[in-house]
């Protein structure tokens, strides 16, 4: 049977000298959801982040993919299981091509049938814009460019889940928009959490949301819910 839910936490906690980045924290995320995580610089949004991939170890608490328990299955397993993960600050081979980039990625699930690899590649950067710069150095390209590359090198890799760690941070107005299209193209494709101080961006494409303050959730709805949230203008929409 198929998980409905193909993310849970519960009682997640990390702990830094005596002081907890997140506490107790019981998260769940629907299969096929566009799902924001939000809130203010240090309210343990990265940290968690980490704990969901692999690349912080959870002082206490678990965390299920898809119905089986990984708490501390370290991040390549979880990649291998269908998890993605952008990065805030860009992850890309800055000596290598674009489409070499994309086709690194696309090994992991295809191996080496180069026509199959080519044709994946092909799609993937026809999919986010970036045919034009397939022969570019990845080093070369733009910072807002080396942002969608990223995301074009974990969608190469068909995840289940993609977690993409403020992708729009960079991104010209344009490239904002084009992103937005992607998201939206992609709904009910894989499922999506998305960590993104764009409050437009996310209000826009989110299915619901879950707003983290002082490392506990402080709030979880729609975005017509977590807008009209007091408890969440006051901590971060600032009355917005």
């Amino acid at each position: 049977m198929v998980a409905v839910n193909i993310l849970e936490t519960k009682g997640l906690t990390k702990n830094y000298g005596g002081l907890d980045a997140n506490r107790d924290i019981d998260f769940t995320l629907p299969r096929g959801e566009i799902h924001a995580l939000i809130g203010p610089n240090g309210a343990g949004k990265s940290t968690f982040v980490g704990m969901l991939s692999g690349r912080i170890t959870a002082t206490r608490g678990k965390v299920w993919f898809d119905g089986a328990e990984i708490t501390r299955l370290p991040a390549h397993k979880r990649i291998s299981l269908g998890i993605a993960y952008t990065f805030q600050i860009t992850s890309v081979f800055g000596k290598l091509p674009v489409r070499e980039n994309v086709a690194l990625a696309v090994r992991r699930t295809l191996g080496r049938d180069r026509a199959a690899v080519r044709a994946k590649v092909d799609g993937v950067l026809e999919r986010v814009g970036m045919t034009e710069q397939a022969n570019q150095l990845a080093g070369d390209l733009s910072y807002g460019h080396q942002r969608v590359l990223e995301i074009a090198m974990g969608l190469a890799q068909n995840p289940e889940l993609f977690i993409l760690d403020e992708p729009t941070q960079g991104l010209a107005l344009p490239e904002v928009e084009a992103f937005k299209t992607l998201v939206r193209d992609l709904r009910g494709e894989t499922t999506i959490l998305l960590i993104e101080h764009n409050m437009n961006v996310v209000m826009e494409v989110s299915d619901s949301l879950t707003v983290l303050n002082n490392g506990e959730v402080l709030a979880r709805g729609t975005p017509d819910e977590i807008h009209a949230n007091a408890a969440v203008q006051a901590a971060y929409l600032g009355g917005a």
